[in-house]
């Protein structure tokens, strides 16, 4: 199979290599020429040491190397079988690529976007022959990640949904198949990881050092939301959250947080800047470990991720277990939130949700019916 990428950063040269470890023959395109070559020498890096580590012998690093063409001139790309771009998150330069694109490759070639979160269906209404676009978004790293999200826009074809579910699966990686609405499946799920935690900084309930080491010690997560956060940066995940509200046509379950805005616009991004909700430039504080607060800490925010889960159940946005794989190998969560709900009982989750709301009186803290309605059943998810 003949894939192109376009554009060489970290996203697309991740999936180069993961297409070409798959045996594919791939074009990786960028106009600028230094870009193409920092992406050859951080394969060769990226290659060495998994060699080194004894993960790929040295034959086995140089397939994958030799499958991999590094061009700047679109042209090239005419006789791939797939093209996935992965270019900046802007809507009209997405939309003029697709355009550029499907005048130049076979009719049979399906065009794909990594986007995370924009519409595939407006991107596909840049084509004469919207059926055959369709999201495929990986996760960053893309080879270390297994999650890989494949979003058809409503004018997809079943053929081109079927063809790309194949592709990635080929190249060995989960699929969670979900619908084109405003953060697809994880960029939506996980929203409450990070802004119910803020909401409970914001109250002034914890600080950040208790929050994070709360979720970790009481629920099991690799991360706390603010070293997570500041690990994404600020100018990626604070975007993310206000791009998701606004396109929910502000719905207050995905509202953002003043305390984050405010560190993006103050240029504290997160690690990459030294600074975000911590300095990097000095010793990290101490949480205080008390694990009454704990617990309640993380009774919130899981009860929250649980009924975003289900909610996105609910409006049919993907499987139970597509919600539960996008969980476990896109965010890396210790389990999977509908089987977590099954785990701390449908019930409580419940009796939890009612009495955030009737604490607070905010919509944000609504019940998903789903849970509901399980809850008067007596049913679970699995």
């Amino acid at each position: 199979m003949k894939v192109a990428i376009i554009g060489s950063g970290t996203m697309g040269s991740g999936i180069a290599q993961v297409a070409s470890t798959s045996g594919c023959i791939v074009k990786l395109f960028d106009l600028n020429q230094n870009a193409l070559t920092i992406s050859e020498n951080a394969l060769e890096t990226t290659l060495s040491k998994l060699v080194e580590k004894e993960k790929i012998d040295a034959s086995e690093k140089f397939r994958i190397q030799s499958n991999i063409f590094y061009v700047n001139n679109l042209k090239e790309l005419a006789d791939s079988d797939i093209v996935i771009e992965a270019i900046v998150e802007n809507l009209e330069v997405k939309r003029k690529l697709f355009s550029d694109l499907e005048a130049l490759v076979s009719e049979k070639a399906i065009l794909a976007s990594n986007t995370s979160s924009l519409s595939i269906a407006s991107i596909a209404a840049s084509c004469q022959k919207p059926e055959r676009v369709i999201g495929i978004h990986f996760f960053n790293p893309a080879p270390l990640m297994q999650l890989v999200e494949v979003i058809p826009a409503v004018q997809t074809s079943e053929e081109v949904l079927h063809k790309s579910v194949q592709i990635i699966t080929d190249w060995r990686k989960v699929v969670a198949v979900g619908k084109d609405t405003p953060g697809f499946i994880v960029n939506r799920v996980a929203r409450p990881f990070y802004s119910e935690s803020l909401r409970i900084y914001d109250e002034g309930v914890a600080d950040f050092a208790t929050i994070d080491w709360a979720l970790k010690i009481i629920g099991g997560f690799r991360m706390g939301p603010f070293e997570l956060m500041d690990m994404i940066g600020h100018d990626v995940n604070y975007i993310v959250t206000e791009t998701v509200f606004t396109a929910f046509y502000f719905d207050p379950k995905f509202k953002p947080s003043f305390t984050q805005k405010r560190l993006l616009e103050a240029g504290f991004l997160g690690r990459k800047s030294g600074r975000g909700f911590y300095d990097y430039t000095k010793e990290l504080p101490k949480p205080t470990e008390d694990l009454v607060v704990a617990k309640s800490i993380f009774d919130r925010v899981i009860v929250m991720l649980i009924n975003e889960a289900a909610d996105t159940l609910f409006l049919n946005i993907a499987s139970a277990k597509d919600i539960d794989n996008a969980t476990t190998k896109g965010v890396n969560y210790p389990k999977g939130l509908l089987a977590w709900a099954d785990e701390l009982g449908i019930n409580w989750c419940v009796e939890k949700l009612d009495e955030l709301y009737h604490e607070y009186h905010e919509d944000r803290y609504r019940c998903s019916p789903i849970l509901r309605r399980m809850a008067t059943s007596n049913k679970t998810f699995f």
